[in-house]
């Protein structure tokens, strides 16, 4: 294994562990970037903060729920306000588009974070 894992911000749980990006804890269900703050602080003087509908700042690993219904082009359903999004990449998309995840039961596609609320 690696060093020792710090414990769960949400209860304090001594028995998280590393799944991808995230570190997770068995015994509530949180997920947080593995990474920290520090390296949000270190890039902070050069790249753009990303903020959710209401102003929450964004980082790479964290779940969001959509705040509006929205159209999907191809589909006779778009995706419904309260569908929750885990593990999101803040990318540098065209058109505002500045969210790269998956969507369960659309796929790979990128969000708008106006239109998005951290969970």
């Amino acid at each position: 294994m690696n060093e020792n894992l710090p414990p769960c911000p949400e209860c304090s749980g001594v028995y998280t562990y590393e799944m991808g990006a995230l570190l997770v804890c068995p015994e509530c269900g949180h997920e947080w970037p593995a990474a920290g703050e520090a390296p949000a602080e270190g890039e902070a003087g050069g790249a753009q903060v990303i903020k959710d509908a209401v102003g929450n700042v964004l980082a790479d690993g964290d779940t969001v729920t959509v705040v509006k219904t929205l159209k999907v082009k191809g589909s006779p359903t778009g995706i419904k306000a309260g569908t929750k999004v885990r593990n999101i990449r803040l990318v540098d998309g065209v058109d505002g588009h500045d969210i790269d995840c998956k969507v369960d039961g659309f796929g790979p596609m990128q969000l708008k974070s106006s239109v998005v609320k951290k969970v």
